[in-house]
């Protein structure tokens, strides 16, 4: 008897400590569900929005530009001497004509003095040959001498018109040699570092080069582009001369562009790049492209018209391609995939997955998903 009333005490109180445990359960559980509904729902995410619009934009092609001279001269000296006079400081804006450098020309004033000199002695000895050739001509008509006694008269005045026209080419000679004396810029340009002073001591068209000018204005910017692209600026090349721009970066920059004309279109296309190599003619009055810049190029082959227009941070890149999010009439954001066709400054043009008065989103992309509730910063 004890054993059994044992065994119904002991079942007696598992039953109850199981109902106590259930009973809890079941309070925590409607705790939680209760704090659960009364959460307060999620805030809208604060996001930054532009409408994509319609537009006239250019069709550009951009490239990365070097700035060359118009035309580069370097000047060495034609006969040798010491340089007498520097008329120039380096750097200096010189013109056609202006005078550079003198070269000692007292040699050469001599070498003038001596072949005029020559001239005179033979044209002397020419018109006493003239002379006798003259008389022995009319002896040999009146049958007095022989024909051999005359030829070698004939022969002696032809050799003396040969000296004279010797002397008057050493003459040339001379004074061309003296002109070279003094060295003159052969183009407008600007003057580069001056490599030799006065007093040094120069060889006729030989090392160093004395100074280097580049014609500046106007000036060149050289560029390539893909080869894809030779086709259509060909045929717009073709109706209409093509307006080229350059951007420049630095203090320099200040958001204005010069404005040029394409004026070359390289006859091969590099086959290791695939691009081909264009030129572009600067006016360059203001002097602000130099020798040697990198400049941003942009060649402008027409205008497409009602163009559907974004501004670029609305652009995204994902695994699926180019996507913006796009604001739904209830506030929700939804992913839009979209066609890129061309960047331009600031803005994106797109082909195809938007339509103009769409608002996107462009700044606050990275809290969003398809159905984020949002708001307006």
């Amino acid at each position: 008897m004890r054993t059994h009333s044992s065994t119904c005490g002991e079942r007696s109180r598992t039953i109850l400590a199981g109902f106590l445990f259930l009973s809890l359960v079941a309070l925590v559980t409607a705790g939680c569900s209760k704090q659960q509904a009364a959460a307060p729902p999620q805030r809208p995410v604060p996001v930054a929005v532009a409408t994509a619009r319609l537009q006239d934009v250019p069709v550009q092609v951009r490239a990365i530009g070097n700035v060359e001279a118009f035309s580069t001269v370097s000047i060495k000296a034609q006969v040798s001497g010491p340089v007498m006079s520097v008329h120039f400081t380096e750097g200096q804006d010189v013109n056609k004509g202006d005078l550079l450098f003198s070269i000692d020309p007292r040699p050469f004033q001599v070498a003038l003095e001596q072949a005029q000199a020559a001239l005179a002695k033979d044209t002397a000895l020419l018109e006493n040959a003239k002379a006798q050739e003259d008389r022995y001509a009319k002896l040999l008509r009146e049958g007095v001498i022989a024909q051999e006694q005359y030829d070698q008269f004939r022969t002696n005045y032809q050799a003396y018109q040969a000296a004279v026209e010797a002397d008057k080419a050493a003459i040339d000679n001379a004074k061309l040699n003296l002109g070279y004396c003094t060295i003159r810029s052969p183009i407008d340009g600007r003057t580069g570092s001056l490599a030799v002073h006065v007093g040094n001591l120069v060889k006729a068209n030989d090392v160093p080069i004395l100074v280097v000018i580049n014609q500046v204005s106007p000036i060149y910017v050289s560029f390539s582009v893909p080869q894809q692209s030779l086709a259509e600026i060909k045929a717009h090349m073709a109706a209409a001369p093509l307006r080229a721009e350059a951007f420049m970066e630095g203090p320099e920059a200040s958001g204005r562009a010069e404005e040029g004309v394409l004026t070359f279109v390289d006859n091969t296309v590099d086959s290791s790049t695939g691009t081909i190599r264009l030129k572009a003619k600067f006016e360059n009055r203001a002097r602000r492209l130099w020798p040697g810049l990198f400049v941003n190029a942009v060649l402008t082959l027409g205008m497409e018209r009602g163009a559907v227009v974004v501004p670029s941070e609305a652009v995204q890149e994902g695994q699926r391609g180019s996507y913006v999010f796009v604001i739904k009439p209830d506030m929700t954001a939804e992913v839009r995939l979209v066609t890129v066709s061309r960047a331009l400054a600031h803005d994106t043009v797109i082909a195809k997955g938007l339509a103009a008065g769409e608002q996107v989103v462009t700044d606050g992309q990275i809290r969003l998903v398809t159905g984020t509730k949002v708001e307006f910063k």
